[in-house]
């Protein structure tokens, strides 16, 4: 199993894991765990890693119906300017491949900021690490185990 799964497993966590054939030719990785669970793009939150202030990375989750917005997590974190990390950064921080990434089990444990809409729902659905496998969980308890903050960084 994945990191992701090992620690809510250790944490007692209330989960259900849900996996589909993920079709190696998409790129559009949250869109397709949305279309082949369907599960409305609202509920899956895709997991972004951001750079911050040029000096550290941060967790950002947001509804794969919508865009995460810079502007409103600089506001929010007290930073000075954000940008999306690249690749190899994503990869080294969090131990995951893009497509993959989840915001449990990272790495490195990273400030983690989810968008406000999660709350809309008693449930949401994660990465669990690898593609084609999401973790459905209260935002609640996600928050809870990543030590998430609640803001409206979404457009």
């Amino acid at each position: 199993m994945t990191p992701a799964v090992n620690h809510l497993k250790k944490a007692k966590i209330k989960h259900r894991i849900h996996s589909y054939y993920h079709d190696p030719k998409s790129n559009a990785y949250g869109e397709e765990a949305a279309e082949k669970l369907n599960i409305s793009f609202d509920r899956i939150f895709k997991t972004l890693i951001v750079s911050v202030d040029d000096e550290k990375f941060m967790t950002a989750l947001v509804p794969v119906s919508k865009h995460l917005d810079l502007k409103e997590l600089v506001k929010t974190t007290g930073s000075k300017k954000a940008k999306m990390a690249e690749k190899q950064d994503v990869e080294r921080m969090t131990g995951y491949i893009l497509g993959g990434v989840s915001p449990i089990g990272q790495k490195k444990s990273l400030a983690t900021v989810m968008d406000i809409s999660a709350l809309n729902f008693d449930t949401i659905y994660v990465s669990a690490g690898r593609r084609g496998l999401q973790i459905e969980l209260s935002p609640q308890d996600l928050a809870s185990l990543t030590h998430a903050i609640y803001f409206e960084i979404s457009r």
